[in-house]
């Protein structure tokens, strides 16, 4: 026994598989153990401690510490506090660090404190396809690296409470994995795009990063989704309100027809028009939908056949104005009511105020992807996917910080519907996810991916989380109540970043991806420090607790607490609600109450003028 090594804490007194109970030496009751002139402390949970076997060194996490590690089989007597239960993880055979045990100590072995070198030489990892994310929290000065591959194709879940960093976390993520220093390679080629809620990556991510965004500032492009590229189901539900039997027949009926004849005027490529469906992604008028509908079912007739149109002005489909016709009358003499009608005039109203609404611009007037008439946009979906997936920066930014929110859960379905289907028919294509993997970022996936999501957002995110890896597409969920999250979903993300978590219901799903002997590993979360997480997973070497590395101050998301004390102290300025009413009934905290028109004009330096 080498109890004058300055590492020996104990020797084993029971082995129950991969856990072992040691009992600790009355050399260490101080609990400190000054090694080299560091410092370290002794039983800490989650922290390493090495067991040598002759030529290989076996590693273990301290899992419990005290009466609850002591043996079954054991009297603990008065001595409770003098006992360790270690989960074994690896081993060092030749150097080389591997998971895994080849061999199982006996009783009476000596176990070690793991030592800054020893942890060196578990976490340096080698080679390409690692990034680091930050420092180990028990040894700031080794580096804790993830695995690029496994992070991205096995998917990914940032859990933590509010205030836990989270947001930090993801900034530092991204930034570890799109930009190249002393410690990470460079990947030109990277691909993220990230679903922002809250509109808090726009700036802190403005270098690495193209915004799309409902309301763009400087720098940032108006963000587009063309309707007619959206399940058309969700779509019928979000402008009619719902429809059921021959109303919602005379609605899809009218919409095939139109895509029809978009496709016999433009001859888009790779469409079969027999093959034409109602989710077909090709463009159609909903003013002209609209407008056809709303004349058919308002028409009325007149004459011995009841043949002759009483139409009196055909109205305007661009300008949403509906036909007018002779009011019909009861009794034999007319005007009579079109027979065919199938009473939708209600549906068709709700459609009109859709497309009259404003805030759903982005969406029914989508710009340069808004068809004319016949159907004929000015720019395909081809420019749509180039600006979303093929930018010139690595990182795609989709601002929904101002979409309603009673449509975000659909919209959210419908962008990633697009994304994935794209990818996953282009998949032998250089453009496809095979080729040029992609990472999507989903922040507050509990507000559109809980249990009770249904329709095209629990679809397609389940149909990623289970297929995506086949096809390139990685999902990372982000969320501060993982117990809201849908668990099918959750279950799929192979690494998890788990930060400061309070609520038991919360900290009861993250203890589901561990093992039984590590759970111990999250009794922590409650207590972590902002910005200190443990990574658990696949993209993990082993489960480390470390600090990620914080941005610059400038590059920091924008989801500070408000400093309560330093702004009540301020002097009462002058206040105008007349600008909170604005942003309310706009949905947009830029608005303005006026428009405000500035005439420039150069202005002439009177020093030089003369």
């Amino acid at each position: 026994m080498l109890s004058r090594d300055p590492t020996y804490i104990g020797t084993i007194e029971a082995v129950s598989g991969a856990a072992l109970h040691v009992h600790l030496a009355r050399s260490v009751a101080s609990g400190l153990s000054i090694i080299e002139g560091q410092v370290y402390k002794v039983g800490q949970v989650s922290s390493f401690v090495r067991v040598p076997q002759g030529y290989q060194d076996l590693f273990g996490i301290v899992s419990e510490v005290g009466a609850n590690a002591v043996p079954k089989s054991l009297d603990p007597g008065t001595d409770t506090g003098r006992w360790m239960k270690i989960e074994l993880v690896g081993e060092i055979v030749g150097g080389t660090f591997e998971r895994g045990v080849s061999r199982y100590p006996n009783i009476g072995d000596s176990v070690h404190l793991a030592v800054e070198d020893d942890l060196r030489s578990i976490y340096d990892v080698k080679g390409q396809g690692h990034v680091v994310i930050g420092t180990l929290s028990s040894a700031e000065s080794i580096a804790a690296k993830i695995a690029l591959n496994e992070l991205v194709t096995r998917h990914s879940a940032v859990l933590g409470s509010t205030g836990s960093g989270k947001s930090t976390t993801i900034a530092s993520l991204l930034r570890a994995i799109t930009s190249a220093d002393d410690d990470n390679d460079q990947y030109p080629s990277a691909r993220v795009m990230m679903l922002d809620i809250h509109g808090e990556y726009s700036v802190p991510l403005s270098d690495v990063s193209q915004v799309f965004s409902v309301d763009p500032q400087y720098g940032e492009d108006r963000l587009f989704i063309p309707y007619w590229a959206l399940d058309t189901g969700d779509l019928m539900d979000f402008l009619t309100g719902g429809l059921e039997g021959n109303r919602e027949t005379a609605f899809t009926d009218k919409i095939v027809e139109l895509k029809v004849a978009a496709q016999h005027a433009q001859r888009f490529s790779g469409v079969d028009r027999a093959s034409i469906t109602i989710d077909t992604p090709l463009p159609y008028s909903l003013k002209k939908l609209w407008h056809d509908l709303i004349n058919f079912e308002t028409a009325t007739y007149e004459g011995k056949d009841r043949d002759q149109s009483t139409r009196q002005d055909p109205g305007s489909a661009d300008k949403l104005t509906p036909p007018k016709y002779k009011r019909h009358r009861m009794g034999s003499a007319g005007p009579f009511l079109n027979p065919q009608a199938v009473g939708i005039v209600r549906p068709l109203n709700l459609l009109r105020s859709r497309l009259l609404d404003r805030r759903y611009d982005f969406l029914l007037r989508p710009g340069p992807w808004e068809p004319d008439l016949d159907g004929r946009p000015a720019k395909d979906l081809d420019e749509l996917l180039r600006g979303w997936l093929g930018g010139d920066k690595p990182i795609t930014i989709l601002d929904l910080s101002g979409v309603p929110s009673g449509v975000l859960e659909r919209l959210v379905g419908s962008i990633l519907k697009i994304v994935y289907e794209a990818l996953f028919w282009s998949r032998e294509k250089t453009e496809g996810g095979i080729e040029r993997p992609l990472l999507i970022v989903m922040e507050e996936a509990h507000r559109y991916m809980s249990s009770q999501s249904a329709g095209t957002v629990s679809e397609v995110i389940q149909r990623i989380a289970k297929e995506g890896r086949k096809y390139g597409v990685g999902a990372m969920v982000v969320s501060q109540r993982p117990s809201e999250v849908n668990e099918t979903v959750l279950s799929q993300c192979g690494t998890f970043f788990a930060l400061r978590l309070s609520n038991p219901e919360d900290r009861a799903r993250v203890r589901g991806t561990l093992p039984d002997g590590l759970v111990g590993l999250l009794d922590v979360l409650p207590i972590l420090r902002t910005g200190e997480a443990i990574v658990t997973g696949e993209a993990a070497k082993l489960p480390m607790r470390c600090r990620v590395t914080l941005p610059a101050k400038e590059h920091r998301p924008r989801s500070e607490d408000p400093m309560v004390s330093e702004k009540w102290r301020l002097r009462q300025r002058e206040e105008e609600y007349q600008r909170v009413v604005a942003s309310w009934r706009s949905q947009r905290p830029m608005a303005t109450t006026t428009d405000s028109k500035i005439q420039r004009v150069p202005v002439e330096d009177e020093s030089t003028a003369e």
